[in-house]
């Protein structure tokens, strides 16, 4: 896939940082240096998203939720 291009306003310091880790060899470029952390940030806030759903999962209700389908056989189950 072709990547896009993008013009974005950074400040000073953080510009300062981006190019220490360009120089030091870190990343080959701003674009991928930028790219790694919008991937990173990305996959935090799905991870978050997740372990949040999971705590609402109420443990018991689940267990008699798979009970209940397992009891009834595999023609209860959706096909996937």
């Amino acid at each position: 896939m072709r990547a896009a291009k993008i013009t974005i306003t950074i400040e000073p310091d953080l510009l300062l940082q981006l190019d220490r880790w360009v120089r030091e060899g870190k990343y080959p470029n701003r674009s991928r240096a930028i790219q790694a952390a919008v991937v990173e940030k990305l996959e935090r806030v799905r991870r978050r998203r997740l372990t949040e759903e999971l705590a609402n999962v109420n443990a018991a209700e689940e267990r008699e939720l798979g009970e209940e389908a397992h009891a009834a056989g595999s023609e209860t189950w959706y096909p996937y």
